[in-house]
């Protein structure tokens, strides 16, 4: 009996190591697709949130030229001239006279994907443009060709 517990002392076999270490790697290589996953999804979700919140601006932008609270260039057609503008705001006056200053974004979102700055598509450019005519800001995308996992293009969201 003492010279089986010496040789359960003595610590692992070969055996032993090489099949719990093959284990492992298995595991591992069926962990690393499934994390990968996970990451794009978390970035697809960040890039939807962050187009989300601008185009929202650029709307409500808009809708604040509509309800003739702001004056536009008709070059413009009522949309903002810039991104930075959504930010910076405009001046307005409120129903008692008083100007104020209407914020549509906090700050502008980063692109998830690329990590660059947005693609932005003017009214009078095409609804599929690559470029920018630099007249106003109607639309904005990112400027990744890779595809999400629907198997669309990003910047076709």
């Amino acid at each position: 009996m003492t010279e089986r517990l010496r040789n359960f002392k003595q610590g692992f076999t070969l055996i032993e190591v090489v099949t719990v270490t093959a284990l492992i790697a298995i595991l591992a290589c069926l962990a690393i697709p499934m994390v990968e996953m996970s990451v794009k999804r978390d970035r697809e979700q960040q890039l939807r949130a962050a187009l989300r919140d601008i185009r929202q601006a650029i709307d409500d932008y808009h809708q604040f030229v509509i309800e003739n609270k702001i004056e536009f260039d008709d070059e413009t057609y009522g949309y903002p001239p810039d991104l930075e503008d959504l930010v910076t705001g405009v001046e307005y006056k409120d129903k008692e006279g008083k100007t104020r200053i209407q914020r549509f974004l906090r700050r502008i979102p980063i692109d998830p994907v690329t990590g660059e700055d947005w693609g932005k598509r003017s009214y009078q450019d095409d609804r599929d443009s690559r470029s920018w005519g630099g007249e106003n800001v109607w639309d904005v995308y990112t400027t990744s060709d890779n595809k999400g996992l629907d198997g669309k293009e990003y910047n076709q969201w």
